[in-house]
C-alpha cells in the first residue's frame, strides 16, 4: 500500500493499521527523516517491510517522478492512499496566488495523476484499492477556504466516478470525508478552520476500513459530520454558504492600545 502525507496524522494512523493487518507500506511525504523515523517504527512493531519515498507533491511532475523511482524499485503497487492534503484559510483576494496554485496541486493534481498511473496495473491484475482523502467541505463552498473546499469537492466527485468506472475490476474505491481531526493540518490551516468536536486520526481509519467491506463510493466520518454533510447537499445554497462562512469566520482582530 502506497500512502502519501504518511509522516503524521491520518495517513499515519493508516500506515499503522494497514501493517498491522499485514500490509506492507510504501510512505511518501516531504520529510524524509521522518519517514524512516516511522518506517523502523513500524517494522519493529509489526515486521512489515516499509519503504520510504521523500517527495514534495506540490512540484510539476511529481507524479511521474514518483511512478518511476516505484518501478526503479520494482515495486508493485496494489493499493493507493491518496492523504497528502494541504488546506490554507484566509479569503483569496488577500492571499499569494502561489498558495491557491500550491493547494491544487497537491489536493488535485497529485492525486489524480498518482491515480491514473496506478490504477492501469490494478485493473490489468485486477486486485487493488484507492482511497481518497476529501472532507466535510467537500459537501459546500466554504468562504476564507475556497481553494480548499473546491479541491475537495473535486475528490469527491473524482471518487465517486471511479467507484462506478472500476465495479467488477477488482478494484475498490473509496472517498472518506473526515471533517475537523486532530492532525497537524490546523498548524497550517490555523485554529478558525476548525468546525466541531475533533475526532482522531485512528477514527476516520476505522471508519475508511469498514465502508470499504462494504463497497460504499465514499464515507463521512462521525456521525454529527455525516449530518451536517447531509444537511448541506438539501438546504438552500446560499443558507449553506451562510452557515459555512459563520463556521470559519477569522477571529476578529484584538483591538490595539494607543
Amino acid at each position: 500500500m502506497l500512502i502519501t502525507g504518511a509522516s503524521s496524522g491520518i495517513g499515519r494512523a493508516f500506515a499503522h493499521r494497514i501493517a498491522l493487518d499485514g500490509g506492507d507500506l510504501v510512505l511518501v511525504a516531504r520529510r524524509g527523516e521522518v519517514l524512516e523515523r516511522l518506517a523502523e517504527e513500524i517494522r519493529s512493531q509489526t515486521g512489515a517491510d516499509v519503504q520510504c519515498v521523500p517527495a514534495d507533491l506540490s512540484t510539476p511532475g511529481a507524479a511521474d517522478a514518483l511512478v518511476q523511482t516505484l518501478r526503479s524499485k520494482d515495486l508493485v503497487i496494489d493499493g493507493l492512499i491518496n492523504n497528502a492534503g494541504l488546506g490554507l484559510h484566509g479569503d483569496l483576494g488577500a492571499s499569494d496566488p502561489a498558495l491557491a496554485s500550491t493547494q491544487i496541486a497537491v489536493n488535485v493534481t497529485a492525486l489524480t495523476e498518482l491515480t491514473a498511473r496506478l490504477l492501469p496495473g490494478m485493473l490489468s491484475r485486477r486486485t487493488g484499492t484507492i482511497i481518497n482523502i476529501a472532507s466535510t467541505a467537500a459537501f459546500q463552498p466554504v468562504p476564507h477556504m475556497a481553494v480548499y473546499a473546491a479541491t475537495k469537492s473535486y475528490v469527491l466527485s473524482f471518487s465517486r466516478a471511479l467507484w462506478e468506472e472500476t465495479r467488477g475490476t477488482g478494484v475498490r474505491v473509496l472517498a472518506v470525508c473526515p471533517g475537523a481531526t486532530d492532525t497537524a493540518f490546523f498548524d497550517v490551516a490555523g485554529e478558525n478552520a476548525s468546525v466541531g468536536k475533533r475526532r482522531t486520526p485512528e477514527n476516520v481509519v476505522h471508519a475508511a476500513l469498514k465502508a470499504l467491506r462494504s463497497d460504499r463510493p465514499d464515507i463521512v466520518d462521525g456521525t454529527a459530520n455525516s449530518l451536517l454533510a447531509a444537511l448541506a447537499a438539501r438546504m438552500p445554497s446560499r443558507f449553506a454558504i451562510a452557515l459555512a462562512e459563520r463556521s470559519v469566520r477569522p477571529a476578529a482582530p484584538h483591538p490595539q492600545s494607543a
